[in-house]
């Protein structure tokens, strides 16, 4: 085969792969949405004070606080407590995002997506890095 003929036939079966891709993505895609758009998650503060709950977009959802917390005022440690524990749900809720949606779209990919890395996004499209998640 010359490669005229086997340039051909890697488009080929590279377009059968994108519409297998997108059938999966139609088929698939709106159940994945909607569990993810549901998806929240709770985390606790390192002394445990501090409960925060994030949404799928990282939004908080709730924010639980001992009321032993009041036993030390002091709040600036209250304020850094519950931005970090809120940044740890955050990462976790992307993280489950990611893992849900791996059987359908590459994880590095979707990370650097969900980074709004454009760059990164157009290296992975065009083959030039590797799907390393």
């Amino acid at each position: 085969m010359d490669s005229a003929s086997q340039s051909v036939a890697g488009m080929q079966a590279y377009a059968e792969e994108l519409r297998a891709t997108f059938t999966r993505l139609r088929d698939e895609g709106a159940e994945l949405h909607a569990r993810a758009k549901a998806l929240q998650v709770t985390e606790k503060s390192y002394d445990g004070l501090v409960s925060v709950t994030v949404g799928s977009r990282g939004e908080l959802v709730r924010l639980d606080l001992d009321p032993r917390i009041f036993r030390r005022p002091d709040s600036r440690h209250l304020a850094d407590s519950i931005v970090e524990t809120a940044g740890r749900a955050g990462e976790r809720v992307r993280e489950r995002i990611i893992e849900l949606f791996a059987p359908l779209i590459p994880q590095d990919q979707l990370r650097a997506h969900l980074d709004g890395d454009i760059d990164e996004v157009f290296d992975l499209l065009a083959g030039e890095k590797g799907d390393e998640g």
